[in-house]
């Protein structure tokens, strides 16, 4: 009888020690999807903002070649790059393309901030395309 009553006290405490066990894994459960439910999010937010800054760059370097061989006017070129920014939906005004366009060379730069707003930290994202081409005489 003795051993009866033990073997009922040792499965109570090993049930009870199992579901404190549960819990925990469960808690840890949690916490693992919610860190990757908020680095899936700030993906989201970040990554277009880097993707966009990559294809303005490229059009840039495209742009710059292309002035030099056709002559445009840094007008010409600001424009283009403007609806280029436009498509893009970056957030910088008209002015703030710096282009040097002479015979010789074709500099264009740009510097530009986008803010992005996560549910816990607001980040803003300084980005400087540039590109430099210069005429093969």
């Amino acid at each position: 009888m003795n051993r009866l009553y033990l073997a009922g006290i040792r499965d109570h405490c090993d049930s009870a020690h199992r579901s404190s066990e549960r819990g925990e894994g469960r808690l840890k459960a949690v916490v693992v999807i919610a860190v990757i439910v908020l680095f899936i999010y700030s993906a989201v937010k970040i990554v277009p903002a880097y993707f966009s800054d990559y294809q303005l760059s490229d059009k840039m370097q495209e742009q710059a070649r292309f002035a030099v061989v056709n002559r445009y006017s840094e007008e010409q070129i600001r424009e283009i790059l403007f609806k280029t920014m436009q498509e893009l939906e970056i957030p910088a005004k008209r002015e703030d393309i710096k282009i040097v366009a002479t015979n010789a060379v074709v500099k264009i730069s740009l510097n530009y901030t986008v803010p992005v707003d996560l549910f816990f930290y607001h980040l803003d994202l300084h980005f400087s395309p540039s590109s430099e081409n210069k005429a093969l005489f």
